[in-house]
């Protein structure tokens, strides 16, 4: 098991040298780690096998199967989106867009080292992304694994530095819940090099929704977990992506305290200065973290990198509403980017 000393929370300050004696210090390289849940990036195309009839241009909804399976949609927003949202080629080009803008408004205009992208169809929507709207990134050909998403969604990485290792780890319900397997993702490893050649793993995970049982997070905190304890010790360790787990469950139900803190630090919760959360509920008025980010250094001192900071990439006005709030994508209106707001991590070498 991996036991963290509170001493890698803390922000490091690097104090300047005085006097001209000693030359100052090698600033220590950084990387940085973004989560992304997209909100549903979906090509143009019907897949066989994948419930993606709501993300088709108009014109392939005229016609009596495609209406009758979307009125058997028992959630009105839902059934209107299949019936009437005409996601055509102009309509992908527009999210993929402010997709990329919101991406590549970190680090000068190029965009994070490493980003876990959450909600995306398949891998040739995702590398049309990364090739067409993403150049200035300099991302290398994007990591994604098909998992068993009902709906088609996966998880996905997309990365400048070398990546090895990947594997889907998916995640099996017990019989108690088999009727909702098909709403469930896997978890998405990697390994990256950083620079000097220490290595990374990473995991892009999307947890079970928050309209499914607290149980089903669970079992996914506990997968997490398992897998986590795999990794070598040499590695450092983050998990990012959206955990569906609500302020509200999380003070009802301890999770963060019961299943993360143990093995990570919750660096987007945690060290999120001023930082009221990435997903907003206007029912109850209540902001939540549903997208973290974690950390868990190497065990390893020659090879340990630490966490320098963490924020919020918040600052196009696509992104927001008036009140600050995540603006969710309306194609119809050509508005918003997503309903989930992206976090974002810089880690650095140990001095």
């Amino acid at each position: 098991m991996r036991v963290l000393s509170a001493a890698l929370l803390t922000m490091v300050v690097v104090a300047a040298c005085s006097g001209n004696e000693t030359p100052a210090a090698a600033s220590p390289q950084s990387v940085s780690v973004m989560a992304f849940n997209v909100q549903n990036l979906f090509d143009t195309v019907d897949a066989p096998g994948k419930d993606d009839k709501a993300y088709l241009p108009l014109e392939a909804k005229q016609n009596d199967e495609h209406i009758f399976e979307c009125n058997e949609i028992a959630v009105e927003s839902w059934r209107n989106e299949c019936l009437d949202l005409d996601w055509d080629d102009d309509a992908l080009h527009h999210k993929l867009t402010v997709i990329a803008a919101t991406i590549l408004q970190v680090n000068d205009g190029r965009g994070p080292d490493i980003v876990a992208l959450q909600e995306i169809e398949n891998v040739d929507v995702l590398e049309q992304l990364r090739a067409d709207y993403l150049a200035a990134a300099g991302y290398l050909p994007a990591v994604l694994i098909e998992g068993t998403d009902v709906r088609g969604v996966d998880v996905a990485f997309l990365s400048r530095l070398p990546v090895s290792n990947v594997t889907l780890h998916p995640l099996e319900l017990p019989a108690d819940f088999a009727e909702r397997q098909g709403d469930v993702r896997g978890l998405l490893q990697a390994t990256f090099e950083l620079p000097g050649g220490a290595s990374l793993t990473g995991f892009s995970v999307h947890f079970p929704a928050p309209f499914h049982p607290t149980e089903m997070r669970v079992i996914a905190y506990e997968h997490l977990t398992h897998v986590l304890a795999t990794v070598p010790e040499t590695h450092n360790v983050f998990a990012a992506g959206d955990f569906n787990t609500t302020s509200t469950e999380d003070a009802e139900q301890n999770m963060l305290d019961r299943f993360v803190r143990p093995h990570w630090d919750v660096v987007s919760n945690d060290l999120c200065e001023g930082c009221k959360g990435t997903h907003y509920y206007s029912r109850g008025d209540t902001w939540s973290f549903l997208d973290m980010i974690l950390f868990a250094p190497s065990g390893d001192e020659e090879s340990a990198w630490q966490v320098r900071g963490v924020e919020l990439a918040a600052e196009l006005s696509a992104q927001l509403n008036s009140d600050g709030s995540p603006q969710r994508y309306i194609s119809a209106e050509r508005k918003g980017v997503s309903d989930h707001l992206p976090v974002l991590m810089t880690l650095e070498e140990r001095p």
